[in-house]
């Protein structure tokens, strides 16, 4: 364990805090309420992100909740960035600390204080606190996210390849010329990993229904399939 002064304890524990309270904020939630008049938990997936809000209220209510809830999580890891300036912290614990940022604001959008603690899965959120570490990753995550939604129209299936690929892009950057000016820690590749992990278990509902063909599609770019009559 690193052998910090109180001081240097204080000021972590403190942006750990402020990592959760920044999570916290349940943006589908206060959107659903103010503007539409309901809980948008009690509607569609029952899940208050991105996805169920516009599959039950459309773009012009999912843009801005994603947009916050990517935020927040830059946020919540550029908070922890502060620590640089704090000489006992050391570059390889300054990307532990992000790291633990990152778990702190998915788990605050996951159960916020502010929401009754029933909130999201937290992907928006996830993918804006690690572009606050490595943005070229997730630029290449996202390229993998778009295609698959592009063809499949699955909002789900997107997340999860997307999500698979995270680890195998952290370990070609880690190895790459483009990386030598930012190491990338064994610490952080192990993170890509967990991460992969806890996509696919927080997807496991919608890999039954992907697999029943229950899923519900989106579509943004193209109208839907006209059903017969």
């Amino acid at each position: 364990m690193a052998s910090w002064s109180v001081i240097t304890y204080y000021c972590v524990l403190s942006m750990l805090i402020m990592a959760y309270l920044l999570g916290s904020i349940p943006s589908a939630v206060w959107i659903g309420k103010k503007y539409y008049g309901i809980d948008i938990r009690e509607h569609g997936s029952k899940n208050a992100g991105t996805t169920n809000m516009l599959r039950v209220l459309g773009k012009r209510a999912a843009i801005p909740v994603f947009v916050l809830d990517f935020f927040k999580g830059f946020a919540a890891v550029s908070l922890m960035s502060l620590m640089r300036y704090d000489p006992e912290i050391t570059s390889a614990w300054l990307i532990n600390l992000k790291i633990l940022g990152v778990f702190v604001a998915v788990l605050g959008h996951i159960f916020p204080i502010f929401a009754d603690f029933k909130g999201g899965k937290g992907v928006a959120t996830l993918v804006g606190a690690i572009t606050g570490i490595y943005p070229q990753i997730i630029l290449l995550c996202f390229a993998v996210w778009a295609l698959v939604f592009m063809f499949s129209n699955y909002v789900s299936l997107a997340s999860m390849t997307a999500g698979c690929c995270f680890p195998l892009f952290v370990i070609i950057y880690s190895s790459s010329e483009w990386s030598r000016s930012h190491d990338v820690s064994f610490t952080f590749i192990l993170f890509s990993f967990v991460v992969a992990g806890l996509l696919i278990w927080s997807h496991r509902k919608n890999i039954e229904r992907l697999k029943a063909g229950t899923e519900s599609k989106i579509y943004i770019w193209s109208k839907p399939p006209q059903k017969d009559e």
